[in-house]
């Protein structure tokens, strides 16, 4: 960590900065229990415009995290969910000290800002992150958490597709 860097949650989490485009993350400082609350997205508001740092919370709103929390990488097989109708962040299973927070992008990303070739490493892993819009109804089903309106969206796109 940096001097001078004040942690958003310094009992919590760390973040691991990492020099080069994208490569620091985000790790457990305490375990968490499965369906624990880890955070909340009180420090978080609404974004101006879309970024790749952004989480959609609506279909046409998105918020700025203004916290550690941006940190947070992708993963297909995520430890974490951003529950946006009650406004947290929850453990999907038991996470261990030091394990790097993860959650899956398209749980709250219909179109990706800035897509990326995705390298979990994931067993399930999709290889190409460009938000929810592109991924099958049925892959999105697996996944333990994704948010009410990414659900409407598919709705959507399926009864669009289907005529």
């Amino acid at each position: 960590m940096k001097p001078g860097y004040n942690s958003s949650y310094p009992n919590l989490m760390e973040v691991r900065l990492v020099a080069g485009n994208y490569m620091s993350s985000l790790h457990a400082k305490k375990s968490f229990f499965k369906g624990e609350v880890i955070a909340d997205l009180a420090l978080s508001r609404p974004a101006a415009q879309k970024t790749r740092f952004t989480v959609q919370v609506e279909a046409d709103e998105h918020i700025e995290l203004n916290s550690d929390l941006v940190y947070m990488n992708h993963s297909c097989d995520p430890n974490v969910a951003f529950d946006i109708l009650q406004q947290r962040v929850v453990a999907l299973q038991d996470i261990d000290v030091g394990s790097e927070l993860t959650f899956f992008y398209p749980s709250t990303e219909w179109d990706a800002e800035e897509p990326f070739e995705c390298r979990c490493g994931s067993k399930n892993c999709l290889k190409l992150f460009s938000g929810a819009k592109s991924i099958a109804t049925e892959v999105l089903g697996k996944q333990l958490y994704i948010s009410p309106h990414i659900w409407k969206l598919v709705k959507k796109r399926d009864e669009l597709e289907r005529m």
